[in-house]
């Protein structure tokens, strides 16, 4: 789990649940937005040893219309300005606003957000660490061929109870914070 492709290192992260508090009702507006203790320090250490981070994240509320596209920034304003006190950034940010009946190619658990990453960023996106909370997220990364872990935090134990059996080569870490940690050190 290195993320080491044409010698570019890459993590991609999923948002809610990963990097901040999950709430069923959507995360619609930056006062809603809270980083789950320790992911905004985990960024900050990927990024200071040369990771580049990039999110891929559903967005359904968008589709559904809880929420404008001018939220969602606002959203992502906070989160990137959180980072920028830390030295810290996400480079990128991949996300679907379509519902989960749209039949689109880019909402995980298929993984056409993860190949939009591979083909902007001109990557192979094998062995790339790819780190969720949801069954979703690990079905996406195992698709284009990414290391997938999984987080106890958000849906994560959802997950865990939900799909056991299928997470027997899954790494499954307490949060952002334990996933890096351990990727750091292999």
């Amino acid at each position: 789990m290195n993320g080491n492709t044409q010698g570019i290192k890459l993590v991609v992260l999923d948002r809610d649940g990963v990097i901040n508090q999950d709430s069923d009702d959507h995360i619609r507006k930056p006062d809603e937005w809270i980083p789950i203790p320790g992911s905004l320090e985990a960024i900050t250490k990927l990024n200071h040893v040369g990771y580049r981070v990039v999110v891929a994240t559903n967005q359904s509320g968008l589709g559904r219309g809880y929420f404008s596209i001018d939220a969602i920034n606002a959203i992502h304003r906070k989160m990137r300005r959180e980072l920028s006190v830390f030295g810290a950034q996400i480079e990128a940010i991949f996300l679907c606003p379509h519902t989960p009946g749209a039949n689109c190619h880019c909402r995980k658990p298929l993984p056409g957000l993860l190949e939009d990453i591979a083909k902007r960023l001109r990557i192979d996106m094998t062995g790339v660490p790819v780190i969720g909370d949801s069954f979703r997220d690990l079905q996406a990364a195992i698709a284009v061929g990414a290391s997938p872990s999984l987080v106890l935090t958000g849906k994560g134990q959802a997950t865990v109870r939900e799909y056991t059996d299928s997470l027997a080569d899954v790494p499954v870490y307490k949060d952002l914070s334990t996933a890096v940690d351990t990727l750091l050190t292999s």
